[in-house]
């Protein structure tokens, strides 16, 4: 079992900037998963074990090309390698490679990329090897190499499992709505989450998101309306005009063109915290409720397919479809 690579500046600058400040909000460990073709950073997908419990499942992919210059990566599983880091202790490792790299070469000289791979070493004091994953920097007054202390490489029959469930949490729901202004929802489940611990979330087929919690004191939603729609989508009944907005989230729901669900609204705001990496757009939706995170390329209306990054609630209501 071996991997060895070597990062791009954009792939490293990614990973410090966006995507380990987003991943360390929602959890504190994360599986890294490698195949031929990507890496992959998955939390909680393996169910509702270690410290973080059984709250929101998290999947950032990134295409090999984006992350790496150099990428090898080898077992007797299909070459696929997974294993579990701290991810504050992984993000640290990089940002002190980064402030190692960012030290001016000689003149001539053009900067060393930076190398990191797995190795098994024996530490002071113990009596066996144990698994690291290995940054190596060169600057140009000094050479870092850091040890990150990782699970034991997953078994082939837990990356099985591990790939069972990267492939359930990628089937998208019938419905999405995208949320443009991501600021704005965020700046509402803030609101919200002072009021109560459950959120139910209502999806229609028209482009509306109702967002509402309940008490038995006071009952507050907010509802975005004629979003941009992906899959099943349908028109609104004219009569639905005249009614209040949980009226015709009930009427939607009853007729088929609406999902609506109930989830913690810890879980929503964890999830949320991964505006940190900074996505074009967020779409909502609910059978589990998946947010979405969408990535367009620069200076386009076209997605990015490099990345692939989105959260799963667990529901607590199975709500009405």
């Amino acid at each position: 079992m071996k991997f060895k690579a070597s990062f791009t500046d954009d792939g490293i600058s990614l990973l410090d900037k966006r995507f380990l400040p987003a991943i360390d909000k929602v959890g504190r460990v994360c599986h890294v998963y490698l195949t031929p073709t990507h890496a992959m950073l998955l939390h909680n997908l393996l169910g509702s074990t270690g410290p973080d419990g059984d709250g929101p499942q998290c999947v950032a992919q990134f295409a090999k090309d984006l992350l790496f210059r150099e990428y090898n990566v080898s077992s007797r599983d299909g070459n696929r390698v997974a294993f579990s880091v701290d991810v504050a202790l992984l993000h640290r490792a990089i940002r002190s490679a980064l402030a190692v790299h960012a030290q001016s070469p000689a003149a001539g000289d053009a900067p060393a990329a930076i190398q990191v791979k797995l190795v098994n070493k024996q530490t002071p004091g113990s009596r066996s090897a144990a698994p690291f994953l290995t940054f190596e920097t060169k600057g140009a007054r000094s050479a870092v190499v850091q040890d990150v202390p990782i699970s034991k490489p997953l078994s082939r029959s837990d990356v099985a499992r591990l790939q069972d469930a990267l492939d359930a949490a990628q089937e998208l729901p019938e419905t999405l709505v995208q949320v443009p202004d991501l600021q704005q929802l965020q700046n509402l489940v803030d609101r919200l989450k002072n009021i109560g611990d459950l959120l139910s979330v209502t999806v229609t087929q028209y482009g509306d998101l109702h967002l509402q919690v309940s008490t038995s004191l006071v009952t507050l939603g907010s509802e975005f309306k004629r979003l941009r729609i992906l899959g099943a989508r349908a028109n609104a009944p004219v009569v639905d005009q005249n009614v209040s907005a949980t009226i015709r989230m009930e009427m939607a729901v009853e007729r088929g063109e609406a999902l609506s669900v109930q989830v913690s609204m810890k879980h929503l705001v964890k999830s949320l915290q991964c505006h940190l990496a900074k996505p074009d757009c967020i779409a909502p939706n609910g059978a589990c409720l998946t947010v979405i995170f969408q990535y367009f390329i620069p200076g386009t209306r076209l997605t990015d397919k490099s990345i692939s990054f989105y959260c799963r609630l667990p529901v607590l209501d199975p709500g009405t479809s």
